[in-house]
């Protein structure tokens, strides 16, 4: 059963910066520039002028202050997540953002961002459509190339270094006061290049730009991150141990990660590499054991063996811009995608499913709000609810298993998987 609520008006146009707003911008921009000292390389950006879309790569709240700096005197409407406007709908929409439900096909918000470029203004979008789990590139939307066909204006992208290491994705609970980060803006495409490329051309220079990783970053610079807390938090996005396999006993506490089931202890060093500190060190770099686990899922899709299981879950709808408590049920991600199942608080019955066609990844949170816990987000065009499960599961897994299910039937139809591109 469907439930009424009032939802968050996605047709609304997006607006400029409200006047009397333009004077905060500066000081909260600021304040973070000043704290980080970021090294900006600027690429053909110089005489740069609105209307042209920016893209951005996504690891922490910083990157905002980043692009609003880089962006000058050119007035940028960005493009934020639902939960962005949780308990701040009017100061958002009166900053000029534009609502997004994450992983949904939004027509929406195609005529949303022909309008900003119709106002003279530049669209911000972050592609990625979640922060980076761990510093590295997440998957592009191939939409990418049509957006830029669509728009017809000339495309700049921003990308970072930096941001996740000092806020990292599994532990934002406090900054790590890195200074010096860095960040490139540049001409990507330019506007008389758009009709001679084609949409695969325009997305490979998309997808090569777009090429980071922190952790590297961090250690060819000889960042020295010294928080005694640096690891705290690690075990949510390196969940299974690479030495006894288990994906259920991983921990982390100050600088150190421990799998509880076989004792294996690591050190995140203060240049962000793991050290073991006994025996085999398989993995120094994080992004490296990431993908790892991603490669055993891959595995498990390929055998048609993926599955949660049922698991117990509370859930929370976010139909506008606050959270309303629907009730509990369970959700179960499997070979077949996401199915939930539940009795809200009237007593009805609720329920969701969505196809690994349907998706091309999921976005989580860890420790979300901290209300239930770590947590999955579903989307439609209308809803979003907040899916906390209880049991032995992993949010990282599942976030994984959506990607490479959909990879998984984009396969079975011939279609050719390009690295970073869904």
């Amino acid at each position: 059963m469907k439930k009424e609520f009032i939802r968050f008006d996605m047709k609304k146009p997006p607006k400029k910066v409200k006047w009397f707003l333009k004077p905060i911008i500066p000081l909260i921009v600021n304040s973070g520039i000043k704290k980080h000292k970021p090294v900006i390389t600027k690429i053909n950006t110089e005489n740069l002028k609105a209307p042209f879309l920016l893209l951005c790569n996504h690891n922490a709240f910083f990157d905002f202050s980043v692009a609003e700096y880089v962006l000058g005197k050119n007035e940028g409407n960005y493009v934020v997540a639902i939960d962005g406007f949780l308990n701040r709908e009017w100061l958002l929409r009166n900053v000029g953002c534009i609502c997004k439900r994450k992983f949904t096909k939004d027509l929406v918000l195609i005529r949303q961002l022909k309008r900003v470029i119709e106002m003279g203004n530049v669209c911000v979008l972050y592609p990625e459509a979640r922060y980076s789990l761990c510093g590295t590139t997440a998957v592009l939307p191939k939409s990418l190339g049509k957006l830029v066909k669509l728009l017809n204006v000339p495309v700049a992208t921003l990308i970072c270094h930096g941001h996740h290491v000092n806020s990292p994705f599994w532990d934002t609970s406090h900054d790590r006061g890195v200074v010096g980060t860095e960040a490139t803006y540049k001409l990507l495409v330019e506007r008389d290049e758009i009709d001679k490329l084609s949409v695969d051309e325009i997305n490979d220079r998309i997808v090569k730009e777009f090429q980071y990783d922190d952790f590297k970053w961090q250690l060819d610079k000889r960042i020295k991150i010294d928080d005694p807390n640096r690891a705290n938090g690690l075990h949510r996005v390196l969940y299974k141990c690479p030495v006894c396999g288990d994906e259920h006993s991983m921990a982390s506490y100050g600088t150190t990660l421990e799998c509880k089931n076989c004792g294996k202890k690591w050190e995140m060093t203060e240049f962000g590499e793991l050290k073991a500190l006994d025996g085999d060190n398989k993995f120094t770099h994080i992004p490296s054991w990431y993908e790892w686990e991603r490669e055993c899922v891959k595995k498990e899709v390929e055998e048609g063996t993926y599955s949660t299981g049922e698991l117990d879950v509370t859930i929370d709808t976010l139909p506008k811009d606050k959270f309303i408590h629907l009730g509990k049920g369970t959700l179960v991600h499997d070979m077949n995608g996401f199915h939930v199942r539940g009795i809200d608080v009237d007593n009805d019955e609720i329920e969701l499913d969505i196809e690994p066609s349907a998706m091309y990844s999921c976005h989580i949170e860890y420790q979300y709000l901290f209300k239930h816990g770590d947590c999955i987000d579903l989307n439609t065009n209308e809803d979003t609810w907040y899916i906390y499960p209880s049991g032995k599961f992993n949010v990282t897994k599942i976030a994984l298993a959506t990607e490479e299910l959909y990879f998984s039937e984009e396969r079975k139809k011939g279609v050719e998987i390009k690295d970073g591109l869904a």
